[in-house]
């Protein structure tokens, strides 16, 4: 096999299996599988986040952002915020922590389960390498644009 083919494959099979179990890990909370990231990244940060912020660090659609960002509101999940959406901050609930936490637990255990096999030392290697490509693909991409 071609090396595009062996790297566009494998990334194409990652993202659709981690799809796959983040939309059924979401379907219990009425949720989009795409919403897991957002709470995970919300939970991760510690302190609050702007809707432009979270489309910054998850190189999301500043539009998916905001509908997620609404129907956790509409949930529970994060406090109501103000008349300037986009730039206002987003803070979890109580509850939209323990929903971030069970999606950071299920998270963990599918890295958990995808690295069997994996050193320690072979994973950190992957997970650098992987950040090198995804900067210089994003860098090519707006050379490029």
């Amino acid at each position: 096999m071609e090396r595009f083919e062996q790297y566009t494959l494998s990334l194409f099979t990652i993202n659709r299996y981690w799809n796959k179990i983040a939309a059924e890990e979401m379907q219990q909370y009425g949720m989009k599988g795409t919403y897991a990231l957002y709470l995970e990244v919300l939970a991760a940060a510690g302190k609050e986040l702007t809707a432009a912020r979270l489309a910054e660090i998850t190189q999301r659609d500043k539009a998916d952002i905001s509908r997620a960002v609404a129907v956790f509101q509409e949930k529970g999940l994060v406090e109501p915020y103000g008349e300037k959406r986009y730039r206002a901050p987003i803070i979890l609930t109580d509850e939209g922590r323990a929903v971030a936490e069970q999606v950071q637990r299920k998270a963990a255990a599918t890295l958990e389960a995808a690295g069997q096999g994996l050193s320690e030392e072979v994973r950190e290697n992957v997970y650098q390498g992987l950040a090198v490509i995804a900067k210089n693909m994003r860098e090519f991409a707006e050379r490029n644009e």
